[in-house]
């Protein structure tokens, strides 16, 4: 163990600036992630790489979803330093109403933005929307709120299907679970695969979730009789490594094609060739993870035939190769980037 001060200042990482903005009416669960998920990132030898503030403009306290106040440490003057600027979810604010903000609060997040990248959780993104910030960019927020999104805010291109968008210095996610999974990528974006996997075990949640939110929207409860795609879901989970076609399926689950299809995607929210496709990548991450087996052994297992389609599929998926992903997995020291410019 090194003993030196001097040394052991130099070789700690820079931390992070994050400042959480607390508004008023903020959600409470989602004011709390930053901190867990971003605060609690550290790397191999343990040391904090984030430092996260939490803030209101004026310094005094706000009320929360969650029926309580909260007081924050700080006021808007923390804005000036910050690296990544995180809005959480809020209720009954003008900019879910009428796509208004006060005027102190659009000037400072534009200000932050010339410096700092821009993160929402979930109706987060109507506040970064009301302020000009989406303008003409890609983004996202909980489905129940798309269409009021879209009414509001039509410059914004709205996408209600995926979990999060990553724009580069502007990143929006759905729903406050949502929240999780690109506060996570976030830290994959910065410090790679491992320190992600390590606070999301740490937290005991998953490092990444296949799929968009889509899956989640309500839907009709199936008629009575209805056997739907379930059972040729777990027959194909079965059967990964074999090549099996849309044909295929729809046989399985006694359909046409074209009703399978449309029965798939309101069951799953994904047409069956990408659900297909997720399972595959599902199936090689758990074997790269947990085995010695040769990379083109899992590639023909997984059902993507040759190590070309794997690592096309596994980059595509979570931006890494297949002997890179795997190294993440033995406790070595490589650090790998993800440079994932959207969740599409």
């Amino acid at each position: 163990m090194c003993n030196d001060p001097a040394m052991s200042t130099a070789e700690a990482p820079e931390r992070h600036e994050v400042v959480v903005l607390a508004l008023p009416n903020t959600v409470a669960f989602e004011l709390g992630l930053p901190s867990r998920f971003l605060g609690g990132a550290v790397d191999a030898a343990g040391r904090p790489l984030y430092r996260v503030r939490v803030a209101t403009l004026d310094g005094g306290p706000v009320r929360t979803s969650a029926g309580y106040s909260v007081l924050p440490e700080h006021d808007g003057s923390a804005l000036a330093t910050a690296q990544t600027v995180v809005v959480p979810g809020v209720y009954g604010s003008p900019a879910m109403t009428d796509g208004t903000l006060l005027p102190e609060l659009t000037a400072a997040l534009r200000e932050a933005a010339g410096h700092a990248r821009s993160v929402s959780i979930c109706t987060g993104a109507f506040v970064l929307a009301a302020a000009g910030l989406l303008d003409g960019r890609p983004a996202t927020t909980h489905w129940m709120h798309s269409a009021a999104f879209a009414a509001l805010y039509p410059a914004v291109r709205l996408d209600p299907d995926v979990l999060f968008v990553d724009d580069g210095d502007v990143l929006t996610s759905a729903g406050n679970a949502a929240g999780i999974d690109l506060l996570l990528h976030v830290v994959r974006r910065d410090h790679g695969a491992e320190v992600a996997n390590r606070i999301a075990r740490r937290s005991v949640v998953a490092p990444w979730r296949d799929g968009g939110q889509s899956q989640f929207i309500e839907r009709p409860v199936p008629e009575p009789g209805d056997s739907g795609t379930a059972a040729t879901r777990t027959w194909a989970l079965d059967r990964l490594g074999e090549p099996l076609s849309l044909a295929d399926l729809a046989a399985h689950s006694a359909m046409s094609v074209r009703s399978f299809t449309r029965r798939f995607r309101q069951e799953t929210g994904l047409s069956p060739a990408r659900w297909l496709a997720q399972q595959r990548v599902a199936l090689a991450r758990q074997l790269l993870e947990a085995s010695d087996t040769p990379v083109e052994r899992i590639a023909v297992d997984a059902g993507f035939g040759t190590t070309a389609s794997l690592r096309q599929h596994l980059h595509a998926a979570i931006g890494v190769a297949p002997l890179a992903y795997r190294r993440t997995f033995r406790g070595t020291p490589d650090v790998i980037s993800n440079s994932s410019a959207s969740t599409r």
